[in-house]
């Protein structure tokens, strides 16, 4: 309390004085405005934890005054001070957002005791503050790596998706590629971060449990429900609840958050009144839904109805240089973490890394960098460092039969050089067709063509003027 600051706005020089006195006998600073103007030119050049403002001014109201703190900073708390007291006055200083009302003559002890809770409220408002920008930051957009094409239109996407703010979004894509850290991302830069963000794992609990953390259930309900319980979407009022592997979700409760999306409104289990919320839902899976809808175990119904906008997050193997780039980014993670002194990854970590098909995506290239760093005794992390797959050696993609292995006495390198020229020239340097061709992503194909400095001219194939091949 000893560092918190008030400011004073009050004509009166003699109440100013009193209150300075006291304030300043509990350690708290303070500052001083005689008039509406002078007060927030203060307010706006200076920070303060609390604003005693007078009602009458001589230049404005203090309304008017409180009003415009309000605009310029939300979280400061203001209490109002007059010798007029009504209720009219009371009532509309609340609705503008004071703190409190108090009356003058004032008793010091009791105004004291105001002003301690009025500072313990701005300490707990600029904590949910941090927290949020905090929560903000850490699951921002930028928190979401990739520079591939398709992680560049998935970023415009979900930027689009943050600003709607009501649109149920259905994520869809293998385990590891990141549905979880999108659905945060979606609801922290969105008009609910201020509101909660609730998380449940369809098939992390049974059937009856789900049901219950879902909804909720009155006392009695079952056996065990002693007490009435408020489910995740009711607590989530006016934030999100994302729903994982909803693709598992049992038949029964599929009708029942069907339901809800159509209605926006559910009942306990046990109970008889609806309740009504205001929620967003995401829900995400890593199984093939058109499959589970035609063998009957996802409703076909509750699929449009999530699938209000759909996201398809790519695999890693997809994604040609956005593996070196979060391989880099979670190497600087793991050694600021692990306190050592890794300063990057080698060439042949990287093309280890490149080669690698990651059928565990993102979430498995972090669990080998972080491996990799901690058991590292250089300062940079090398192939021998990278323990990939379940032997630890490199998954190459199938090549076309059209494709013909040279004979033996050639290094993997110039193995892998070799079939990309094969590919290269017999597609007439059609990227696109090569890359199907070798089984990889054109943005792996572009990797190692640049790697291996295999343009149309050293290949002695013709381009036309636009670029592409003759």
């Amino acid at each position: 309390m000893s560092k918190a600051r008030i400011l004073i706005i009050e004509d009166e020089k003699l109440i100013r004085w009193s209150l300075r006195q006291r304030f300043q006998e509990e350690g708290l600073g303070v500052e001083e405005a005689e008039d509406g103007a002078s007060g927030l030119s203060m307010v706006g050049n200076q920070i303060f934890d609390l604003v005693m403002l007078d009602y009458k001014l001589p230049d404005m109201t203090g309304l008017d005054v409180l009003r415009q703190i309000r605009e310029h900073d939300g979280d400061i708390v203001v209490v109002m001070m007059t010798a007029f007291s009504s209720v009219e006055n009371a009532v509309e200083a609340m609705r503008l957002g004071a703190y409190d009302y108090v009356s003058k003559p004032f008793k010091m002890d009791e105004l004291m005791l105001t002003v301690v809770k009025a500072l313990q409220t701005t300490a707990l408002r600029r904590e949910v503050r941090d927290f949020r920008a905090q929560m903000k930051d850490k699951f921002g957009f930028s928190r979401i790596l990739g520079q591939c094409e398709s992680m560049t239109r998935l970023f415009a996407l979900i930027h689009d998706v943050a600003a709607s703010g009501t649109s149920t979004v259905f994520l869809r894509g293998e385990s590891g590629t990141g549905k979880d850290l999108v659905a945060r991302a979606v609801h922290y830069n969105s008009d609910r971060a201020a509101r909660p963000f609730m998380n449940i794992t369809c098939t992390a609990i049974t059937e009856t449990l789900l049901e219950s953390e879902l909804f909720g259930h009155e006392r009695g309900a079952f056996t065990d429900a002693r007490q009435q319980k408020k489910g995740l979407l009711e607590l989530a009022d006016g934030g999100t609840v994302f729903l994982d592997e909803v693709g598992d979700m049992p038949p029964t409760l599929q009708a029942k958050l069907l339901r809800f999306l159509e209605e926006k409104s559910f009942r306990r289990v046990g109970g008889v009144k609806d309740i009504e919320v205001d929620v967003r839902v995401i829900a995400a899976t890593n199984r093939d839904v058109n499959k589970l809808i035609s063998e009957g175990r996802f409703r076909e119904d509750l699929y449009f109805r999530l699938n209000v906008i759909g996201i398809d997050l790519p695999p890693l193997r997809e994604r040609g240089n956005d593996v070196r780039l979060i391989a880099e980014y979670f190497t600087d993670v793991y050694a600021r973490e692990f306190r050592k002194p890794i300063q990057s990854l080698t060439p042949d970590a990287i093309d280890k890394l490149m080669r690698y098909n990651w059928p565990g995506n993102v979430r498995e290239l972090r669990n080998t960098i972080e491996r990799a760093v901690l058991l590292s005794k250089g300062p940079d992390i090398t192939a021998q460092d990278l323990v990939v797959g379940q032997s630890n050696q490199t998954d190459t993609a199938p090549t076309s039969s059209l494709v013909k292995l040279p004979p033996g006495g050639m290094t993997l390198a110039e193995l892998e050089e070799d079939l990309i020229r094969q590919a290269l020239v017999a597609t007439h340097y059609n990227q696109t067709r090569a890359a199907k061709m070798l089984g990889i992503s054109r943005d792996q194909l572009k990797y190692r063509i640049d790697r291996y400095g295999l343009t149309p001219d050293k290949l002695n194939i013709e381009v036309g003027p636009s670029g592409a091949a003759s």
